[in-house]
């Protein structure tokens, strides 16, 4: 069987001594679309930077086409870098460039190509996205969606064998969230690319997954193929009653149902909070008395 291109084996990550991943084992194969899901805060974002090596991890191993992440020299990590691409959750477009600027800037940086070469890589790149006719123009005049392609137009400008994607949906209506996710298929489809994509939208997640994986706390529940979560989503409350507290979590977050373990555990906290401030205010008058 061929060696995943992501592999990642007992994963642990903290800032200032709080735990933002504990223990994380997953796979990413060739030519699939993973979606990363969870709650704001549950560590998916931090584990996408643990993976293109912006962090170190406090233990655990990262294997990224092969590489060993966490070790890696800066030479190893640069060259690993250009294989992959990133679309961010802005764009993370230079907005002093045009369009065509921003695509080619990569290119210029880890290419010897000729400028007439470079012109063209980057007309193929923004018409992948449906971007041609807008080359000329600077991200200030153009949409929140447009910019969200170009984005992605230069996350493939070197060809890359992986794209990741931060929320890629983020901030947009639903028809042009409808329009990413069909270029993310398109493009998996017609370039053969491995996709990893950062989502807490649900719509998004289930038309384009082929497989998902869902974080809570820093912890992996599940990592199963979308017809698992599909399932889990369409569970009946009657039969949901019997099932394991991480089911449940997992149905409730599908679902975005506001009754459930997610829920049950903020307002339990917010109690805890509550009372420990209580206990620990001290109540002395501001005026003592001045009569017995």
């Amino acid at each position: 069987m061929e060696e995943p291109v992501i592999q990642i084996r007992d994963l642990h990550k903290a800032f200032d001594g709080r735990p933002v991943l504990q223990g994380v084992n997953f796979d990413v194969h060739r030519g699939e679309t993973m979606v990363i899901m969870g709650g704001s805060g549950s560590g998916k974002s931090t584990l996408l930077r643990l993976i293109i090596g912006s962090f170190k991890p406090e233990r655990g191993s990262i294997k990224l086409l092969g590489e060993e992440m966490t070790t890696a020299d800066r030479r190893t990590l640069d060259t690993v870098r250009q294989r992959f691409g990133i679309l961010f959750q802005s764009g993370a477009l230079f907005n002093s460039m045009t369009l065509a600027e921003n695509v080619a800037l990569p290119i210029h940086e880890h290419t010897q190509l000729d400028r007439e070469i470079i012109d063209i890589q980057v007309k193929i790149k923004l018409e992948l996205v449906g971007l041609l006719e807008a080359a000329d123009k600077y991200p200030a005049q153009i949409s929140g969606g447009m910019k969200k392609r170009a984005g992605l137009a230069r996350a493939l400008a070197l060809d890359p064998e992986i794209l990741f994607y931060d929320e890629p949906s983020a901030g947009l209506d639903p028809v042009t969230s409808a329009q990413i996710d069909q270029l993310i298929l398109d493009l998996t489809r017609k370039l053969g690319v491995t996709s990893v994509v950062v989502t807490h939208e649900m719509d998004s997640a289930f038309t384009i997954a082929d497989r998902m994986a869902m974080f809570d706390r820093g912890k992996m529940l599940a990592v199963e193929d979308r017809a698992w979560f599909d399932a889990l989503r369409k569970t009946g409350d009657a039969e949901s009653e019997s099932m394991p507290e991480d089911k449940r979590l997992i149905r409730q977050f599908l679902r975005g149902a506001p009754e459930g373990p997610i829920t049950e555990r903020r307002d339990h906290g917010a109690l805890a909070r509550a009372l420990m401030v209580e206990e620990s205010v001290i109540h002395t008058p501001s005026i003592l008395p001045t009569r017995g």
